[in-house]
């Protein structure tokens, strides 16, 4: 068994991969847009822009996060869960933090805690939110 994270953009889908790879290296594993569905569905079944994206997959470190623009309009909301992001050292940390922390809102200053050296937490520019930290 498997948890792996999806995360449905509402349209900035493909922005949030070219963000993700230039903040955190991630590598684009796959995309595939909704004009790609092999199944064809009837316009009034898939009220989609044909060419947002339906699935895609990246990666940071070890770590597959799926996405996609999703069917459904209005305002992002991410809440309820972070996304834990371990890195292995200081500089690594303060890197990540700031690149995530670029057009969105810091929840915790970075520094250091009784846990980790560094630690930050921090909702990214499509309100997602994420920890950075070393592991100690």
């Amino acid at each position: 068994m498997t948890i792996q994270p999806y995360l449905f953009f509402n349209g900035r889908c493909e922005e949030a991969l070219d963000f993700y790879k230039t903040a955190l290296g991630a590598k684009i594993d796959m995309v595939m847009r909704f004009k790609e569905n092999p199944d064809k569905p009837s316009p009034e079944h898939m009220p989609v822009d044909p060419e947002k994206i339906m699935h895609a997959s990246f990666t940071v470190g070890g770590a597959m996060v799926m996405c996609s623009d999703g069917m459904q309009p209005g305002k992002l909301n991410f809440q309820g869960f972070s996304l834990a992001l371990s890195v292995a050292n200081e500089a690594a940390a303060d890197k990540a933090f700031s690149a995530l922390a670029k057009e969105g809102t810091v929840q915790m200053p970075i520094g250091k805690t009784f846990f980790s050296p560094r630690f930050g937490a921090v909702a990214d520019k499509f309100g997602v939110s994420w920890m950075v930290m070393v592991a100690s």
